[in-house]
């Protein structure tokens, strides 16, 4: 005789977190346990109920590099979030914005079409990389934000890059005690899409 179980996939409120991105997200040159991905981690595993945070964010990376990555993440945690948080690096290396913007769109369509919620932490250039080139990138969030209904922090280092105090000597990075500071800044973005407060 055959039985068969029959097991209702998690639902969204259940599924894991996945965070793609790059070394702001990767604990950078600080204690991973510092990062202000771990410190949302250990606020999520008390929450009611508990999610499970995965932190795919690797230091270098780029949005092709995220996009390369990216089947192989939803397939292995189905996430019912994904936190995107690409485009420094591209931006840094001055790639063009097309580029960007076409790996981006990628990206999104991906995480949408695997019934995964799109929360977009953008970043901010350094001033010597020109206004058309900083406005583009910073407009490429929006847009996205725009056309994939998903809600945007604007400025994942806000309130932390302007601070020397709070900044590694590269001044890219932040120190770990400014990483309390960054997820703070996320948290009103991501809650509610976690529906929580």
């Amino acid at each position: 005789m055959n039985f068969f179980v029959l097991v209702a996939p998690l639902a969204a409120a259940e599924r894991p977190v996945l965070v793609l991105g790059d070394s702001l997200s990767a604990a950078y040159h600080i204690a991973a346990e510092s990062g202000w991905v771990t410190l949302l981690a250990q606020r999520l595993k008390t929450a009611t109920p508990p999610r499970e945070v995965v932190n795919a964010s690797i230091s270098g990376e780029t949005t092709a590099g995220g996009l390369q990555r990216l089947p192989d993440l939803l397939k292995k945690y189905k996430p019912g979030v994904v936190v995107v948080e690409l485009g420094a690096n591209d931006g840094l290396r001055g790639l063009p914005l097309a580029e960007i913007h076409s790996n981006f769109w990628k990206i999104l369509s991906a995480c949408r079409d695997a019934g995964a919620k799109i929360v977009l932490l953008g970043i901010e250039l350094p001033l010597n990389y020109g206004p058309q080139y900083r406005t583009g990138l910073r407009e490429m969030y929006r847009d996205a934000a725009r056309d994939f209904n998903a809600p945007l922090l604007p400025f994942l280092l806000e309130g932390v890059a302007d601070d020397p105090k709070l900044m590694q000597e590269d001044g890219l990075h932040p120190v770990a005690a400014a990483e309390p500071k960054v997820l703070e800044n996320v948290w009103p973005v991501l809650g509610p899409v976690l529906q929580m407060k």
